[in-house]
């Protein structure tokens, strides 16, 4: 039996055994992946998994199930845990799948989200291999923290009792490595990588190597900068922080528990107006595009930030009928989850000006490359991270910095952010290089 017919058996079933309604889902994949240090091979691993999950409705209870073991006396074991916990756990009235004409019917757009060339680990080798020794290859690299090369493909496939069924499949090609400068207690470390659907679309290994090669020599012999309010630049790499700490603070899940800083700023000014932020889930080749979200509802690309302005949450069925709202088509799942709201592809849209123009009329301030730790409060919107980067003096980098600490709270951040001109593709978050003004900084 394929994927799809045990996913409407998996259902059948458990609409038979008692459940009002029932969706489920499932996922295979297939992956390899290379390590290697100094040459020498660590690891080389191929793995195939799958699971499968299964959500029982009864009233207003729900269970989710999950499991590897496919054989059919494993699924009928499923189907009767499902319905045993769905009849004692609490109610909550706002669970529920989506309504037959609510649901996307299709057609669904080709993202082209799968290569269908799965590369030998002969050639997972050589990836690695040029990325590490492109960096060892630099002047002031003394030691390999190792490369890595990976590949994997996954097929996700969904269906449920008010009619939806779909299904995509999905590929990514890696490469990274991480490098040492310098000697004794005054080394200092670097990495770069980069992730692709297409293996065409892999940046040379070679140039991810050079690249994190530079990034750690850079670094070599650095100070303390000053303590006090200045200028603060976040590189690229570090940037796409911006928009993921924005799409925590609007997903409906914190916004409808009351414990999201910008919980009444809907429709409001929450940026400096020169700001987009855009989520686009049919991004083509997008690292996290998909055709249709978790709930089998249409998805589509959407401002969440447009000119400053909120425009909306991030919702899933239960989220949007806990704050009286409609599905933003956000939903995600795992196999052993129920759905909650997520983003996909999210990006700031590009400004204006270069970076070195951004950078140019900068007394003195601070270039980021690094961040530290995770002291963001979501609640407050209380922002304090460990940084390292260059120090900026008269416009220029004049120094490596490291162990420094910069601060504020992110609603006055976002009113006070700037973008540049040079946007790329890299992540699943992007965001060009940025520049919030006011921002305090404790180094010496």
């Amino acid at each position: 039996m394929d994927t799809e017919s045990l996913l409407h058996d998996l259902i059948e079933k458990a609409l038979k055994k008692g459940a009002d309604a029932a969706d489920a889902v499932a996922a295979t994949a297939t992956s390899i992946a290379h390590a290697q240090r100094l040459g020498k091979m660590e690891k080389l691993e191929r793995s195939e998994a799958h699971d499968m999950g299964l959500r029982v409705i009864i009233g207003k209870r729900q269970a989710v199930v999950s499991s590897n073991d496919w054989k059919a006396d494993a699924l009928d074991q499923l189907v009767d845990q499902a319905i045993a916990m769905a009849k004692v756990v609490p109610e909550d009235p706002h669970i529920g799948l989506a309504d037959p004409d609510q649901i996307f019917k299709g057609p669904f757009k080709d993202l082209d989200l799968y290569d269908e060339v799965e590369p030998s680990a002969e050639t997972l080798i050589e990836r690695a291999k040029a990325a590490e020794d492109a960096a060892l290859g630099v002047e002031g690299i003394t030691n390999s923290e190792g490369a890595e090369a990976d590949w994997s493909r996954w097929d996700i496939r969904l269906a449920a009792s008010n009619g939806f069924s779909g299904g995509y499949q999905n590929s990514r090609h890696g490469v990274g490595v991480s490098v040492l400068a310098g000697e004794g207690t005054g080394m200092e470390s670097d990495y770069d990588f980069h992730s692709t659907v297409h293996g065409e679309d892999l940046e040379d290994p070679v140039q991810v190597g050079l690249r994190a090669a530079r990034k750690a020599v850079e670094k070599l012999n650095p100070k303390k900068g000053a303590t006090g309010q200045f200028p603060i630049i976040f590189d690229p790499r570090v940037a796409n922080s911006i928009p993921r700490h924005l799409a925590g603070a609007i997903n409906g899940a914190s916004v409808a528990r009351g414990t999201s800083f910008l919980k009444d700023k809907l429709h409001q000014q929450v940026m400096s107006s020169g700001i987009t932020i855009v989520e686009d889930p049919h991004r083509i080749r997008g690292l996290a595009s998909k055709p249709f979200d978790a709930e089998g509802l249409k998805n589509y690309a959407k401002n969440l930030v447009d000119e400053g302005n909120l425009t909306t949450w991030v919702l899933d069925l239960r989220t949007a009928r806990q704050l009286g709202m409609e599905s933003t088509g956000n939903a995600s799942r795992g196999a052993g989850s129920p759905p909650s709201p997520s983003i996909t592809n999210l990006y700031i849209e590009a400004g204006a000006i270069t970076p070195h123009e951004m950078i140019s009329d900068i007394k003195t301030g601070f270039y980021v490359t690094s961040l530290m730790g995770q002291g963001v409060n979501g609640i407050t919107g209380d922002y304090s991270r460990g940084a390292s980067g260059f120090w900026i003096e008269n416009g220029e980098f004049a120094y490596p910095v490291n162990e420094m600490t910069i601060a504020g709270n992110l609603k006055d951040m976002f009113m006070h952010l700037t973008a540049a001109n040079d946007l790329e593709f890299r992540y699943g978050t992007n965001a060009p290089t940025l520049r919030i003004d006011g921002m305090t900084i404790a180094g010496m």
